[in-house]
């Protein structure tokens, strides 16, 4: 059996901005507090990264610094999405220049009514066939507009350069249909927090997950108590990351995310224009649910 090459929990890493602009220092400095936890690896320009209101210069500095500064045996895996094959292969293969280790690559979606099965499975192909590096599909339906199938993604997995995908639906159900079905080395991460430890127990290898950013050792938790044998205590964990996940990646989005990262002592700030700041009584409800999972925090409730 071939060795996976993405295992573990990733935490989706969000950019940090002063005034509306990108503050290359905070990254770095969020980036090392991270260091230090049992992550495998990091995700940056991820959908919680921000990454479609950034610029492409933006885009490098974020993964140059990420590349110097992660710690050895962490890896980077860097959000590659383009909405033509040229363009998604330029900007993959100069990722891959400044150190991404693999590409996270959604469907493009822009011509929502063309994008049938045949045209996603073309862009993707022809991607994989240029990529300098390799591919994770990145299945994230609710924000693209485009559903892939299980058969669609089983025939990509073909492909010795699609190795992985990031499988942010939600629905249960397709890692039971895609791992039996694809090669033993090909990587299920799932990217939704609240069925962490399901995936798992169905095949998944790990997960790729915006509440790691802000509770990356509970997160981590859950993965090693499965990979020990302990599911009882890991299902404990799973129902208790359940209301905070929901609130950062459903409810509340980005805007939480950063402000749940301010209220653990990183650098959350606020997201970009159009994104807005949570209002008082948003900040008090994801205050509350910190706090209910036992956290230290560094701010007092507004």
């Amino acid at each position: 059996m071939k060795e996976k090459r993405f295992e573990g929990i990733f935490a989706a890493l969000t950019t940090p901005f002063q005034n509306g602009e990108l503050a290359p220092d905070l990254f770095v400095a969020n980036l090392n507090s991270y260091n230090q936890t049992s992550l495998s690896g990091f995700v940056v320009l991820g959908s919680t990264g921000e990454a479609v209101l950034l610029g492409e210069k933006e885009a490098e500095i974020l993964v140059t610094l990420a590349r110097k500064n992660i710690s050895p045996g962490k890896k980077l895996i860097a959000g590659a999405s383009r909405e033509s094959v040229q363009e998604a292969v330029n900007f993959i293969n100069h990722l891959a220049d400044l150190g991404a280790e693999a590409a996270l690559v959604k469907p493009p979606y822009y011509y929502k009514s063309k994008m049938n099965r045949e045209a996603v499975r073309a862009f993707f192909l022809a991607v994989a066939d240029k990529s300098k590096i390799p591919l994770l599909i990145y299945h994230i339906p609710q924000n693209t507009g485009i559903p892939l199938d299980s058969e669609l993604i089983i025939e990509l997995a073909k492909h010795p350069r699609i190795i992985g995908l990031k499988d942010s639906s939600g629905n249960l159900a397709t890692v039971g249909e895609v791992v039996p079905s694809v090669k033993s080395d090909f990587c299920f991460l799932t990217g939704a927090g609240s069925i962490l430890l399901p995936s798992l127990m169905m095949g998944a290898c790990g997960a790729i997950l915006a509440v790691a950013t802000v509770i990356p050792e509970i997160c981590c938790r859950i993965y090693k108590l499965f990979l020990e044998g302990k599911y009882q205590e890991a299902m404990e964990w799973q129902l208790k990351i359940i209301p905070l996940n929901r609130a950062l990646t459903q409810t509340f989005g980005i805007s939480a995310i950063k402000y749940a990262l301010d209220l653990i002592g990183l650098y959350g700030g606020e997201p970009r224009l159009p994104l807005l700041p949570l209002s008082v009584e948003e900040k008090q409800q994801i205050y509350s649910l910190l706090k209910s999972l036992g956290l230290n925090l560094k701010e007092k409730t507004p």
